[in-house]
């Protein structure tokens, strides 16, 4: 089975990033994801400059902080910020042409460090949001670029990066015997989500979940890899 470990946020923080880092040159991780957004996006480019071996994509954004883009009100609140949360669920889909510019912008703006665009997800799942679907083909297509498994896409096989997804490395779920749930799934490939990262200030300002993220990365730099697995 092919398993890649994929650590979400990087750029969040420096503590995110730092954390990502280290859980690929001690462990298990091989990809990760930038938000273009975030806190500490030069730092993490930089980081993954001198980490080539770092596989990094585009951790699309429409939750949290501040668009790239100019002029898409429709997705910003009086103050500048998205104004989607992770209730978007919940509630009226943006304008689509909103979406389709900001994305772009974010695609571009991940294009612009000269880093190989790995592949590309969302923070809260929202790539996979019904609305939003022939937006995230248009984009994979476009750019060529392969996208995290979502429900909404599994029947889009030539632009999955894996065969599913595995979500409940997660909060009260991490746990070090991930390989033995993994083997029960019995597919040729999966993503495992990660979350590893140093809790600093910043992330104390822009994230309730903190403790669990360096049990992650305790976790992901300790583990023993089963023969039949092969890490990505």
């Amino acid at each position: 089975m092919d398993i890649l470990f994929n650590a979400d946020d990087f750029g969040l923080t420096k503590g995110v990033t730092d954390g990502i880092i280290k859980a690929h040159k001690e462990g298990v991780v091989g990809a990760t994801t930038i938000m273009m957004n975030g806190k500490a996006t030069k730092y993490a480019v930089e980081k993954a400059r001198h980490y080539p071996t770092l596989n990094v994509g585009l951790h699309l954004v429409l939750t949290w902080g501040k668009p790239l883009s100019k002029n898409v009100q429709g997705l910003i609140n009086p103050q500048g910020h998205f104004k989607l949360k992770n209730t978007y669920l919940e509630m009226e889909p943006p304008h689509l042409d909103d979406v389709r510019k900001e994305w772009t912008a974010q695609i571009e703006a991940f294009l612009a460090t000269g880093l190989p665009l790995h592949h590309i997800d969302s923070h809260h799942h929202i790539h996979g949001w019904g609305p939003l679907k022939e937006i995230v083909i248009e984009l994979a297509r476009k750019y060529n670029t392969p996208v995290r498994y979502v429900d909404s896409l599994k029947n889009e096989r030539d632009l999955l990066l894996t065969d599913t997804l595995w979500k409940d490395f997660y909060g009260e779920n991490v746990s070090s015997d991930i390989f033995q749930q993994l083997k029960a799934l019995q597919v040729p490939s999966v993503e495992v989500m990660t979350h590893p990262a140093f809790i600093d200030s910043d992330l104390k300002e822009v994230s309730s979940y903190l403790e669990k993220r360096e049990e992650e990365l305790s976790i992901l730099c300790n583990l023993e890899v089963p023969k039949w697995a092969n890490i990505l």
